[in-house]
């Protein structure tokens, strides 16, 4: 070998040296450190592919949560394909829904919030008397009614007004004796205790005096109305012979009337005495009074569970009378309260639930308690926090779901525990079996649908679901529609598989 041809040798051989270095170099460059070792091929990508992979636990149709699919294809109920529902979206407390199916079903969400609900209420009462107003008018001496001058009950009177007219000869005696001693100049000291006695039986000042000025003893005397109001009661009539004691009139007074209302028990606790209410004529809303609140009384009605509120209104105008109907707002402050919508409520006649809406499209059941009725809104108490999100359309979809799938989570669990105990020797022996009584749905090559009963023994609900065979050729006559009695356990591709299938009636 030449001097040349030894140097083109070793030029190619650092040309490959720089060659490898540079690889080298580029290697550790890009990963940040150094290989140690011959690069294996990569398998990563393989696997996380495969860890994508999503497990489909069966399909269903969004309108219809509760029948389920062991495949996919169209809705038997709807012109739309079956949506899978994969094993990552199962939760515990609630569901995952895509957008595309909550844009199908048509969710609607409101949000909880905090609202100044006011405590003020309507009720309906009616007029009546203030009895505290009334005012008897009765004469303390035998005698007789000459004139009447108020002839008919409920009119109306004025104070100082003539009533009737009262003829008593008892009081002659009195006032002749008195007259007498006043005449033959008897001591004052006795005509003051003459005077003394014709006060004592009730003789009137008046007509005493009248006596004493003309000298003559006058038995007739003139009832005035003490007050003024209409005359509620009328006791007498002309000629008619009247005892000490007894009532000739009856007035009642019409400055202040009461309005007696019924109020609910859950409405009756929240009235304080002297509460303020505004209340308006049934027939013309125009006409308002103002009031308060006297009294509630201590009685409550067994048929309606109300209490009666008696209300103190002004009548200064005599504008309301007994009888009439007033609408009466009771006047309540403004509380702050926890309000969601009433349609977002779905009430099982034992609790109240919601579904609230969670990140990541996921909704999840939740039981509340509620407060107050406010009509469109309803208070919460617990349950929920100010913010949140709530379904207020297709809950009761949503709500189905969320139940299918705790359903399969206990489903999920049993498995495990019979796969466990499977691969025990004794359980490999004889496999746990359980039976049922069902309607076949649909009968497939490897399996067949049956809608069964509850089974308290895997914690099941009453469901439609499919159960493989052991073969393809295992129960051929059976066909969709008939009533079976089968066992099955669990294994098999479908996760349980059928061991004997039983037509009620015979066959198998």
């Amino acid at each position: 070998m030449n001097r040349a041809h030894t140097q083109r040798i070793a030029v190619a051989a650092a040309v490959l040296a720089l060659a490898g270095g540079a690889f080298y170099a580029g290697r550790q460059s890009a990963s940040g450190h150094a290989a140690t070792g011959p690069v294996p091929v990569s398998t990563a990508a393989p696997e996380a592919s495969r860890a994508k992979e999503r497990q489909v636990l069966y399909w269903h149709d969004p309108m219809v949560p509760g029948q389920r699919f062991d495949k996919p294809g169209k809705s038997p109920f709807m012109d739309m394909p079956l949506v899978p529902v994969y094993a990552d979206e199962q939760t515990d407390s609630g569901v995952k829904v895509s957008a595309a199916v909550q844009q199908n079903l048509g969710l609607r969400t409101a949000v909880v919030k905090k609202a100044k609900v006011s405590q003020s209420f309507d009720a309906v009462g009616a007029v009546q008397f203030d009895e505290r107003l009334n005012v008897a008018v009765q004469t303390r001496v035998a005698g007789y009614v000459e004139r009447l001058a108020v002839r008919a009950p409920m009119e109306q009177v004025r104070k100082g007004q003539a009533l009737a007219t009262v003829y008593a000869p008892e009081w002659l005696v009195p006032l002749n004796e008195l007259l007498a001693l006043k005449k033959a100049g008897a001591s004052p000291d006795i005509v003051a205790a003459a005077r003394e006695r014709t006060r004592s039986l009730s003789i009137p000042a008046d007509l005493v005096r009248q006596a004493e000025e003309t000298g003559t003893a006058q038995a007739r005397f003139t009832l005035m109305a003490p007050a003024s109001g209409v005359v509620a009661e009328l006791g007498v009539r002309e000629g008619m012979q009247v005892t000490p004691g007894m009532t000739l009139f009856r007035i009642a007074g019409l400055e202040q009337v009461w309005a007696v209302a019924e109020i609910p028990e859950a409405q009756a606790v929240r009235l304080t005495r002297g509460q303020k209410v505004t209340a308006a004529l049934q027939a013309d809303p125009a006409q308002t009074f103002t009031g308060a609140l006297k009294e509630i009384l201590p009685q409550v009605n067994a048929n309606t569970r109300t209490l009666q509120a008696r209300f103190e209104v002004d009548n200064r105008g005599h504008r309301l009378t007994p009888g009439m109907l007033l609408r009466v707002q009771v006047a309540g402050p403004a509380i702050e309260r926890l309000v969601v919508a009433s349609e977002a409520v779905i009430r099982t006649g034992t609790r109240a639930v919601v579904i609230v809406r969670k990140e990541g499209g996921r909704f999840e059941p939740r039981e509340v308690t509620l407060g107050t009725d406010l009509g469109d809104e309803l208070e919460v108490t617990a349950g929920l926090a100010e913010g949140e999100q709530v379904v207020a359309s297709g809950q009761f979809l949503v709500d189905s779901e969320a139940r299918l799938r705790s359903v399969l989570g206990a489903m999920a669990a049993a498995a495990p525990a019979a796969s466990a105990s499977a691969s025990s020797p004794a359980a490999a022996a004889a496999p746990a079996t359980y039976t049922a009584q069902g309607k076949v749905e649909s009968v497939e090559a490897d399996s067949i649908t049956i809608s069964h009963g509850p089974l308290p023994q895997l914690k099941w609900p009453a469901m439609t679901m499919g159960f493989g065979k052991p073969s393809p050729q295992a129960f051929p006559n059976v066909k969709p529609g008939d009533t079976v009695h089968f066992e099955f356990k669990a294994g098999g591709p479908a996760g349980y598989e059928l061991t004997t299938v039983h037509k009620l009636g015979g066959g198998q």
